[in-house]
């Protein structure tokens, strides 16, 4: 089983998803057995604009454990990334971050701020 640990910088509670990628795609946004298809499939909110097309960078997340689990950036995703607000050499856009190991431990950090300024997840804020 591969796993995606998602910790949320606004505060709200970190969640972990165990999954199969067998299983997958789960038939959400963004490239099969994405980082954004796995959470949208498991009921885990990840803003995404542009419904996962790599077309903006809503979906930025910051990959803390397993980057070298996942499918290599394109030269489209990096271009967009350098737009994304908190960038870091282990940025990913959760759209095209596909989880290629069966195994893998992942964990991301679902930034508190998008390009669309405050991510509309940010509960901490209302």
């Amino acid at each position: 089983m591969a796993t995606i640990r998602v910790v949320f910088e606004n505060g709200e509670p970190e969640r972990l998803i165990e999954f199969d990628p067998a299983e997958a795609p789960f038939q959400h946004d963004g490239q099969p057995n994405s980082i954004l298809d796995v959470l949208l499939g498991h009921g885990v909110p990840l803003e995404h604009a542009c419904g996962g097309n790599c077309a903006c960078t809503t979906c930025h997340v910051i990959v803390k454990r397993g980057f070298t689990k996942l499918s290599e950036a394109s030269e489209q995703e990096e271009d967009l990334l350098d737009k994304a607000p908190g960038l870091t050499m282990t940025s990913r856009l959760g759209c095209q971050a596909v989880v290629e190991d069966t195994a893998a431990e992942i964990v991301v950090l679902e930034p508190r701020y998008t390009i669309n300024q405050v991510s509309e997840h940010d509960y901490a804020a209302q």
